[in-house]
């Protein structure tokens, strides 16, 4: 990429980028070339925003319930560092009441962050809290800074720098949120603050460290896709004027589906810490999911047998049951259905040999044991399992009702049917056979 001329570039209007954002279509990949070497840090973790961004698009959480998944992630990371950070809002009375909480825990990790405007008055809750870490919104595109902020560049660029002096003058790290950098002038703005905020952190002999903010999911994971989208163009490039690896930080969402990706992809070329949501929470569209990243790091770091995996279920339960989430049943490690097979062939494969379609050991790991579909491999048995898993009975293979079962199932092979028979159908053969007698469900 070459050396940069690292100097604030005023301009009278804002660069949006139209050749690659023309709004009326959608946006554009643009290539230049260029490769940029992968630089994976020898350490990589996650920080989590499930109670900033994360609950930004869904009713907020309560203290107490707050109280619970900070345990949650406290349970997961095992003492090791890999959740390391979770920020909270800072505001009401309520999101107070909840750093209470969460600090009167005295966990090492996650350790609590903040989160606040670039202010003064912002920044007196920070210090009132008593947090050795705040995040900063600092936009950086020019979509914010001349079209939401009305400042000039060196304005906005001035009004940060306060900002950050004032968290150093009081001993607290600021960890400045570089907005929408997807559509920021990298040259003539990012590189810039990011050298000046360097700077400062050498002036106060502390760290100040930059998240980058994929506000609308802008950003692509090939190294020779052109600025301000490319990942690994970003990261190496803020990673090329001197910032540590452990001082950069990358806060997707996932307009694009790209979410997961580029989290992944930041670590690989020098980003040490991705941000995170649980199971993708946020707004909009949502943030990086926290439990993929787990799997994420494991697959790229190993497994750490420290880190409590199976909490990742014990998360996903309280989340469906306490907070209302709605997970899709196929959803990724946590979803009803993630393990279990329905094509007919496959579950065929799953009964002789669960690996052959089972992608790791789902119930050592995450205590979530392979589950089959119903076809007519199934048979008297696996229709009995069926039902014993939903139901709280105990029912013998030659009952009559699970004969029925089988002759309907059957029936529906007979007349060249390849797919597995699905859920809804058994509970309705089931509620039509059992009748008033069909037992309860299973919690």
């Amino acid at each position: 990429m070459g050396q940069k001329n690292i100097k604030l570039v005023e301009t009278d209007s804002p660069n949006l980028y139209r050749d690659v954002f023309p709004y009326s279509e959608f946006p554009k990949v643009t290539f230049d070339g260029q490769d940029v070497p992968c630089e994976l840090p020898d350490d990589i973790w996650i920080t989590d925003t499930t109670f900033r961004d994360g609950q930004q698009a869904r009713p907020p959480y309560t203290p107490e319930q707050i109280l619970r998944l900070y345990d949650l992630l406290h349970e997961i990371d095992g003492g090791t560092g890999l959740i390391r950070q979770c920020e909270f809002f800072l505001y009401s009375d309520k999101d107070k009441r909840a750093v209470e909480l969460c600090k009167a825990r005295n966990y090492r990790f996650p350790e609590i962050t903040g989160w606040i405007r670039a202010v003064e008055a912002d920044f007196k809750l920070v210090k009132q809290m008593g947090l050795a870490e705040t995040g900063i919104l600092t936009s950086a595109s020019d979509y914010h800074i001349f079209l939401k902020l009305r400042k000039t560049r060196g304005q906005a660029l001035q009004s940060y720098l306060d900002i950050a002096k004032a968290a150093l003058d009081t001993g607290v790290i600021p960890r400045c949120h570089f907005e929408d950098i997807t559509r920021a002038d990298f040259d003539g703005f990012i590189l810039p603050f990011a050298d000046e905020l360097m700077n400062l952190g050498r002036r106060y002999k502390s760290k100040v460290k930059i998240r980058l903010c994929d506000t609308l999911g802008f950003g692509v994971t090939y190294p020779q896709a052109t600025l301000p989208r490319s990942v690994p163009k970003l990261v190496h490039g803020l990673r090329e004027i001197g910032v540590p690896a452990d001082c950069l930080e990358w806060h997707g969402h996932n307009d694009f589906h790209k979410t997961l990706i580029c989290g992944s992809t930041a670590w690989l070329y020098g980003c040490a810490s991705v941000n995170t949501a649980i199971f993708g929470s946020g707004e909009r569209t949502g943030n990086t999911p926290l439990e993929a990243m787990i799997i994420e790091h494991a697959q790229i770091k190993g497994m750490n047998p420290k880190v409590n995996y199976a909490a990742i279920t014990e998360l996903a339960n309280y989340a469906r049951k306490e907070l209302g989430f709605d997970i899709p049943a196929n959803y990724p490690l946590v979803g009803r259905d993630f393990n279990i097979t329905r094509a007919g062939i496959h579950a065929d494969g799953l009964l002789k040999n669960e690996e052959i379609y089972n992608c790791f050991d789902t119930n050592t790991i995450l205590k979530r044991p392979v589950g089959v579909a119903i076809t007519d491999k199934s048979g008297a048995a696996g229709i009995k399992h069926w039902i014993e898993s939903r139901y709280v009975t105990d029912i013998p293979k030659h009952d009559p009702r699970v004969v029925k079962i089988k002759d309907l199932i059957d029936a529906e092979y007979d007349a060249d049917r390849i797919s597995a028979i699905s859920d809804e159908e058994m509970v309705a053969w089931c509620e039509k056979l059992f009748g008033n007698e069909l037992p309860p469900l299973r919690k």
